[in-house]
């Protein structure tokens, strides 16, 4: 998720106050983040006070610590760049019931966990992650994934009359092995 959709869906507004993002943009730039990367907030226990970004840029992970007001001084962001071979990764685990997704990863010393949508993003940003510690560029994130309500309304479309596949075998595509893999 770009940080312009983060900055849109912050818990309070005051945390991304133009005052406050000119520091954070500022910081972005010196370490060599792009304007807008593509990056995961770690809003923590108080988002009205501080925060902290992970961007993965070709250089590392950029890790940006945002305090939202200093007393006495201001907003104050802090940042440092972890080399890929020295960034500490968990694995991405995920755990799934009942049509709903529990995800979970570790990254440096923050823990992202989260269900069903906001699994899908801490997914897709963890698979970035292991691009770019891999060298590879980052994955484009699946559209139209079938979540349990999407494949419900297919099943019942295809009762009615209708052969689509498409809604039923979603979730099987991503469960079977590519050819030539063992199963």
């Amino acid at each position: 998720m770009r940080w312009s959709a983060w900055r849109a869906k912050a818990p309070f507004k005051d945390s991304v106050q133009p005052k406050v993002l000119s520091i954070v943009d500022d910081a972005l730039a010196e370490l060599g983040a792009e304007p807008d990367p593509e990056c995961w907030v770690v809003w923590g226990d108080d988002p009205s006070s501080r925060y902290t970004l992970l961007v993965p840029t070709p250089s590392g992970l950029v890790l940006v610590n945002v305090r939202v007001s200093v007393p006495g001084e201001g907003p104050r962001a802090g940042g440092k760049i972890v080399r890929w071979p020295r960034v500490q990764l968990g694995e991405l685990a995920v755990e799934i019931q009942g049509g709903h997704r529990l995800v979970t990863f570790q990254v440096e010393t923050q823990v992202l966990n989260g269900a069903d949508a906001n699994a899908d993003a801490i997914a897709v940003f963890a698979q970035t992650i292991f691009a770019a510690v891999d060298g590879r560029p980052a994955p484009a994130p699946a559209k139209g994934r079938a979540t349990p309500a999407k494949a419900g309304a297919a099943s019942k479309s295809t009762k009615a009359g209708t052969s689509s596949r498409a809604g039923a075998s979603a979730s099987s595509r991503q469960l079977t092995a590519p050819k030539g893999l063992p199963t």
